[in-house]
């Protein structure tokens, strides 16, 4: 593969798929700023491994595992950074929940810890199996169940305080 052909099939990957994968980093880190920081990260890393990850068919995987994993490390780094997010930032969200619900709902999932938080929206949001969470959060299966039922739990009862 040349470097033009290999350069135009990232750039294409990227231009469909950067907003998704922006919308992802936020929904795990919480923040707008830090979410171009970690899909930044990823696009990077996964430049660098294009000509292998575009053979196996498996760029989003790719690319989505290295911003959770970025993320992890951020939590691990002593010094962490401190982060505000921009309440007035449109928020992602599926398109068939109303703006309300889809606020309420980001809100809500702002409010747990950072790893329920990081479970859920690998679980429910991007819909991957218990396995699949727990290899890219490297914890063990029995952990994404635990964090998936007490933040599902926690979502349900801020959910149904909005609603009251």
């Amino acid at each position: 593969m040349s470097r033009a052909s290999r350069d135009e099939g990232f750039v294409e990957f990227v231009q469909a798929r950067r907003t998704h994968l922006r919308r992802i980093a936020y929904a795990v880190c919480g923040d707008w700023h830090r979410a171009d920081d970690l899909t930044q990260t990823a696009l990077t890393k996964l430049y660098v491994a294009w000509p292998r990850v575009n053979r196996d068919g498996r760029e989003e995987a790719y690319v989505r595992t290295i911003i959770v994993r970025a993320d992890v490390d951020e939590h691990r780094r002593p010094w962490r950074r401190e982060s505000a997010g921009l309440p007035d930032v449109e928020r992602p969200g599926r398109e068939e929940l109303p703006v309300e619900d889809r606020s309420a709902l980001f809100d809500a999932l702002q409010e747990l810890p950072p790893m329920q938080r990081k479970v859920v929206v690998l679980r429910h949001w991007l819909g991957l199996s218990v396995a699949e969470t727990a290899q890219e959060l490297r914890i063990s299966q029995g952990t994404v169940k635990s964090h998936s039922h007490r933040g599902l739990e926690s979502l349900r009862g801020a959910l149904s305080e909005e609603h009251h």
